[in-house]
């Protein structure tokens, strides 16, 4: 399995988690707040109430009688007077709260607030997945495959496979580059002077037909590139020659390195067709017109 497959299932697994927790967190937050008496008894219930409206009789205080006795000098008896209580009225009960603030180092993390940093983090790391999966489908390749510098191999191998002992042209394909190499002209046309188009006495060209994208194949009788798709027809080195293509084959810029013949595939280049082709074409019968024939 790919590295690309792998973030998007972890992407999609991120995002199902961060649903379920939201969906848990509203789910919890809809709920009614539980009855703090349920449960308890009617006569728990009542006991509970205000007791307004209830009276405390006062309990009398009594005195002792001492007889005195006319023989007996009097004696003085000290009598103790309990305090008169006072008369009690309705006793009212009320409830008093009070705030007090503690830090937040006492107080903690409440579970609101659990649930709410548990979804911002779920979703931060849904989005950080998404950046980096993007960066990784946008980033071109810097080392290797199109849209890098591609070796094509020796110059002198290149050269002796593209043209043949008779003088006739094969080009050679690099899959890697998606380009033909072919022989350069002795002297190449002002449009292409000055835009490394050509090195070793060699030029790539793109495979694509400029008109609508179809792969253009290599014509051994005409000596050209002919579209099987529309028809347009390019010479040897990709110049315009007939057919709804708007302009010449797109060509790499190209550059030695030792002997090594290296294609900037990250680098084409557009020209407009030739006023003047630098290479005869057609030097045989066209591919394109064989086939419709054989088919008729």
């Amino acid at each position: 399995m790919s590295p690309e497959n792998l973030i998007l299932i972890g992407v999609a697994i991120v995002a199902i988690v961060g649903a379920v927790g939201a969906f848990a967190i509203a789910f919890k937050r809809s709920q009614p707040e539980p009855d703090p008496l349920e449960g308890l008894s009617r006569e728990t219930r009542k006991a509970d109430r205000s007791m307004a409206g209830v009276r405390v009789e006062p309990i009398a205080a009594s005195v002792e009688e001492v007889e005195v006795v006319d023989d007996v000098e009097p004696v003085e008896v000290d009598v103790v007077e309990e305090p008169e209580e006072e008369e009690a009225h309705g006793v009212e009960l009320v409830r008093q709260s009070r705030v007090i603030e503690v830090s937040v180092e006492e107080a903690g993390v409440s579970r609101r607030q659990f649930f709410n940093r548990a979804l911002l983090a779920t979703f931060g790391s849904f989005l950080a997945l998404m950046g980096v999966d993007s960066l990784a489908f946008l980033w071109p390749k810097l080392s290797g495959g199109f849209g890098a510098d591609i070796d094509a191999g020796a110059v002198s191998d290149l050269q002796a496979q593209a043209v043949t002992p008779d003088g006739s042209v094969i080009p050679v394909f690099i899959p890697e580059a998606r380009a033909y190499i072919v022989p350069a002209p002795s002297s190449l046309s002002e449009q292409y002077e000055g835009k490394g188009v050509e090195a070793g006495g060699l030029m790539a060209l793109f495979q694509r037909c400029v008109h609508l994208g179809c792969r253009v194949p290599w014509c051994g009788p005409s000596q050209g590139f002919e579209c099987p798709c529309h028809g347009s027809k390019y010479n040897a080195i990709g110049e315009y020659f007939a057919g709804p293509a708007p302009r010449n084959l797109d060509r790499f810029v190209v550059e030695l390195n030792g002997d090594r013949f290296i294609i900037k595939t990250g680098s084409p280049i557009e020209t407009p067709r030739a006023p003047i082709l630098s290479v005869n074409y057609p030097q045989g019968p066209s591919c394109i017109g064989a086939n419709v024939a054989s088919e008729a």
